[in-house]
């Protein structure tokens, strides 16, 4: 039932299966409703997300955003165009209004550049195109239950590479807060179920989404985006020096 894992990389379950956690089976079902010309995933990693874009909308074109280059001749090879940025401190290579899908799975958490980030995401959108935004949700079943014992969520651990927390309100609060009217949510779903096996997770996570141990945003961009998140900062005081793009 357990198993030995170097503390905050992996959870120790060997009865839930890990590939929840990304929510595949939630994107599959949300791209086959929506058009899709030009895909952008960021974080794309072996290009799994994109795959199941391309095998939805086989002629769309598909970029793949990651900071190494290490996944390239895979990512070619799946009809994936690479793109090797620093999306915390680089513009992504591509024309404002050209994009009708980002795909920002897992990533997110990574990253302290949330408002350079969704800068950058909604300068390509087009006007009426989505974001498809992953994130492990702070407020999970499991982490709730976690904090009644003192315990520390396991999506949010010092010794882990995720850096930022993220839950539905919250994450809804940022959105309509720094972007005011320039987003609608569009849908939201739940995906992993701690401690549960699959046959559980799915059902226990479409009942409670805002309980799974993974979260997702179906975010439309609604009118021409205008600078709102950079603007943003410079209507607030926030003690920390958040990039604001390239001198």
């Amino acid at each position: 039932m357990f198993r030995q894992v170097i503390p905050g990389t992996s959870s120790r379950l060997t009865i839930v299966d890990h590939g929840e956690t990304y929510g595949r089976h939630i994107l599959e079902r949300v791209v086959r409703s929506l058009p899709v010309a030009t895909c952008v995933d960021i974080g794309c990693g072996h290009g799994d997300d994109l795959r199941i874009v391309l095998a939805q909308h086989p002629q769309a074109q598909c970029f793949g955003v990651d900071y190494g280059d290490w996944n390239t001749p895979a990512l070619k090879a799946a009809g994936i165009q690479p793109i090797s940025v620093n999306i915390e401190a680089e513009p992504l290579p591509l024309e404002p209004e050209s994009v009708d899908l980002v795909i920002a799975n897992q990533v997110l958490e990574h990253t302290k550049e949330i408002y350079w980030i969704n800068h950058e995401i909604f300068r390509l959108l087009k006007v009426g195109g989505y974001l498809y935004l992953g994130v492990p949700n702070v407020l999970s079943l499991h982490n709730r239950l976690l904090g009644l014992v003192g315990v520390h969520p396991t999506c949010n651990k010092l010794i882990s590479a995720h850096v930022r927390p993220f839950s539905k309100t919250d994450t809804l609060l940022f959105y309509r807060t720094a972007a005011q009217d320039l987003t609608r949510l569009a849908g939201f779903y739940g995906s992993q179920f701690y401690p549960f096996p699959k046959r559980l997770a799915r059902p226990l996570a479409s009942l409670f989404p805002a309980c799974a141990f993974s979260i997702f945003f179906l975010i439309q961009k609604v009118k021409p985006y205008s600078g709102e998140f950079l603007h943003h900062l410079s209507q607030v005081h926030l003690e920390t020096n958040f990039f604001k793009g390239p001198a």
